[in-house]
């Protein structure tokens, strides 16, 4: 597999989100939906746009082969 296969998903936290629970919906996300965090930018208002990322699952159709 090559780095390109990644699906993205953009979040915006806003200010009154503190570090503890911007890091437990982080990890939920991590655990349940298998989303890991790729890039963190903070923002001088304490809003953080986080970039989070999983691997795309290809899925094969019955009768194709590859």
């Amino acid at each position: 597999m090559d780095g390109m296969d990644y699906e993205y998903a953009p979040l915006r936290l806003p200010p009154n989100v503190d570090r503890v629970t911007a890091a437990v919906q982080l990890a939920i996300q991590a655990e349940f939906s298998g989303w890991e965090l790729a890039r963190v930018q903070l923002f001088r208002d304490g809003t953080r746009q986080v970039m989070l990322r999983r691997r795309r699952v290809n899925k094969l159709e019955p009768g194709l082969s590859y």
